[in-house]
């Protein structure tokens, strides 16, 4: 066994590939499961994304919390929320990380930092500047972090929301999640900048562009900006470019894609397969470690589809839970 020469020890590169290969095999399930037609509402797909949510959530913990968007599946399991859990919500079930109450597009589990996938585009962004102003007073040293798609960052709730955290110097981070459709327009078409950096600067924010297929330029420019938040270093942005294999929900034709895009990009763009190259080829992992993790994500995955389908659904007097707080 070499040098490692990642920023990561061997026990930390284990754990960015189980949240990457569990959010893939979670997803790649979701796909079969929802054409059986037993998943209620809309499903979302993150695969081919995981790279983004994995560098970035390595860098954080309890107290800081996340605004997702419709697309948060990879993000749920990336910040630690239970994989059956989620997968009793999406079903709809009563045992479910939200009661069932969720679904796919609503899902949420506040004691991890989980503040909600969003149907609405761009709503996240306000609702994370709100977290990051909490632990600006509370003085923990957590932050807020919004993920936003390329085609909700034409939002005026973003917008907006850039401006607020500059002039308040929050500890927030805004995740701009380009995969180059919104929905099914293509970025060119819809976004008048270059790069969403011009975007920040327009605001007195720094932003950075990474490649984000690439864990570990990821994991490294989202640690950085993300210290200097917690240090009072005040907001930034930071963009990753990176490629959805499935269509923007399920039931999407995708016939606004060229011909063998997606063929092309689960050959020659997978994330998985590229940190998997690079850490066995750097004789840091084995292949026979990574199938391990491989094997126990396999059963994970069966069992919370078994247990969602057996669990059972909400009553009519579970509508009135979990609606209004009692202080």
């Amino acid at each position: 066994m070499s040098d490692n020469p990642f920023p990561l020890s061997k026990a930390d590169l284990l754990e960015a590939y189980r949240k990457m290969k569990t959010i893939r095999e979670f997803e790649e399930r979701i796909h079969i499961e929802f054409s059986r037609g037993d998943i209620p509402g809309f499903v979302h797909l993150y695969a081919g994304e995981e790279a983004a949510a994995a560098g970035i959530m390595m860098h954080l913990d309890d107290r800081d919390r996340i605004a997702s968007t419709h697309r948060g599946h990879g993000h749920c399991i990336a910040k630690g929320v239970d994989v059956k859990d989620m997968m009793a919500e999406i079903y709809g079930k009563a045992n479910g990380a939200c009661r069932g109450k969720g679904g796919s597009m609503h899902i949420a589990d506040l004691s991890k930092g989980m503040m909600g996938a969003n149907g609405i585009l761009g709503a996240g962004s306000p609702l994370a500047c709100g977290a990051a102003l909490a632990a600006q007073k509370l003085g923990h040293g957590g932050i807020g972090l919004s993920f936003t798609g390329d085609g909700a960052s034409n939002q005026g709730t973003f917008l907006e929301s850039l401006n607020l955290a500059a002039v308040w110097n929050l500890p927030m981070i805004f995740v701009i999640e380009n995969n180059g459709y919104a929905e099914s327009t293509a970025r060119e078409w819809g976004v008048a900048v270059d790069s969403y950096v011009d975007r920040a600067a327009g605001f007195g924010l720094p932003g950075i562009t990474v490649d984000g297929t690439d864990f570990f330029a990821v994991y490294e420019a989202a640690g950085e900006i993300i210290k200097r938040a917690r240090e009072g270093g005040g907001p930034a942005l930071l963009e990753c470019k990176m490629i959805r294999f499935y269509g923007h929900f399920e039931g999407d034709a995708q016939t606004y894609r060229g011909k063998g895009e997606t063929e092309n990009n689960r050959a020659n763009h997978d994330c998985l397969k590229h940190f998997c190259a690079r850490v066995t080829e750097a004789g840091v992992l084995t292949g026979a470690e990574l199938k391990v993790v491989d094997d126990k994500i396999a059963t994970l995955i069966d069992e919370a589809v078994t247990e969602a389908i057996a669990a059972p659904l909400p009553t009519a007097a579970d509508l009135t839970t979990d609606v209004y707080v009692s202080y």
